[in-house]
């Protein structure tokens, strides 16, 4: 089996939108005590949705019809999936994107009029509370609907925002300031496989031993560490930040709440049992970057999708094997890891520090350098 890992391919953009059929809208405030934002990932119109599955493994999730993604259950497919700042408020966010589908005719058909149709919409949401400096600053039904007609209006396969935007425009990690990453991988297969992440971790994405981020170790090239004089500067850049966060807004909150939220898609034709495999392999990738994570103040949540526009390359079978390509589908899963990982990585990149009245959060370029 190819090892992605180490050959990795990205699509066109190197983001989730590489996988036909699906488009990513943020919508975000920021300022006057806000800093919080809902990011949508929506499927084209005419697809008729994407076979969706869920994973959850953090202490404390904050999610919205995740039970209907049950492969027992009636929901064969959905049309958005809601990544969410504004913890179990923000997931009104969700209302919203129903409210945008419901107007389009998008959704399960319950009745013989076409507007009869009730979307489907799964959302997670991160904690971000409190960290513009107003705790009842946060996402609501028309900050959804925003973000879905965003999503809409991109063109297919466009470059899809990173940093401090959407769902991660609150995002912080081990006290860095998280934020929107994503990316992409071509198999060999020409199967398609991407994630996008809102990253906000109580653990850490930097080694505190080092400074070097973790996921960079699984890129599959070398690690380029910050000297001991940068990473000395940037621990005391850090718990000064801290120290100040703490006598803020963000400083309430004991012990902290955080909460890494992601979706990872494909391409390929996946049954509903498959998809949930790959949101559960996904989380291996969430592992790698961020540390240590799943915690009882996580919510650490991946969705999965599979639009279904190429096929499973078939595989010569065994008397008596399974009859699946099980080769190709692992493939998929290790990619669903290892592009996850990434996103964690770009996210962490891409983001801009913040100094506001809920709080100091540093990006990791503000601590390494442009050159981290």
């Amino acid at each position: 089996m190819t090892d992605v890992r180490l050959t990795p391919t990205p699509g066109p953009q190197d983001a989730l939108t590489d996988v036909h059929g699906l488009h990513v809208g943020h919508a975000h405030r920021r300022g006057d005590g806000a800093l919080t934002g809902t990011t949508v990932v929506l499927t084209a119109p005419g697809l008729g949705g994407a076979v969706a599955a869920v994973d959850v493994r953090g202490g404390g999730p904050g999610t919205r019809e995740t039970d209907a993604l049950d492969p027992r259950n009636l929901v064969q497919r959905v049309e958005a999936v809601v990544l969410t700042g504004g913890s179990a408020f923000g997931l009104d966010a969700a209302s919203g994107v129903m409210a945008y589908l419901e107007d389009a005719g998008r959704g399960f058909r319950v009745g013989p009029d076409p507007a009869q149709v009730v979307p489907v919409v799964p959302a997670a949401a991160l904690f971000d509370l409190g960290r513009g400096g107003d705790w009842r600053a946060r996402p609501d039904a028309a900050l959804g609907r925003e973000a879905a007609e965003a999503a809409a209006r991109t063109a297919p396969g466009a470059p899809v925002a990173l940093g401090t935007v959407g769902a991660g425009t609150g995002a912080v990690a081990g006290g860095i300031k998280g934020g929107i990453g994503t990316a992409s991988v071509v198999l060999p297969s020409g199967v398609t496989v991407a994630a996008i992440a809102a990253v906000n971790a109580a653990g850490s994405v930097a080694d505190p031993a080092t400074g070097v981020l973790y996921g960079r170790l699984y890129e599959g090239r070398p690690v380029a560490y910050p000297s001991p004089e940068r990473h000395r500067a940037a621990q005391e850049a850090l718990a000064a930040a801290r120290q100040e966060s703490a006598r803020r807004w963000a400083g309430s909150v004991r012990p902290p709440l955080n909460t890494t939220i992601a979706v990872v898609a494909t391409d390929a034709v996946l049954t509903r049992a498959q998809a949930q495999k790959l949101a559960g392999t996904a989380h291996d990738g969430l592992a790698r970057a961020v540390r240590p994570v799943h915690l009882l103040t996580d919510g650490d949540t991946v969705f999965a999708l599979a639009t279904g526009a190429r096929p499973l390359p078939e595989e010569e079978h065994l008397p008596g094997s399974a009859d699946f390509a099980a080769g190709a589908v692992n493939e998929i899963l290790a990619a669903g890891a290892d592009v996850l990982t990434r996103a964690v990585v770009r996210g962490v990149l891409a983001a801009e520090g913040v100094d506001g009245p809920g709080g100091v959060f540093p990006a990791y370029r503000d601590l390494y350098g442009t050159d981290a």
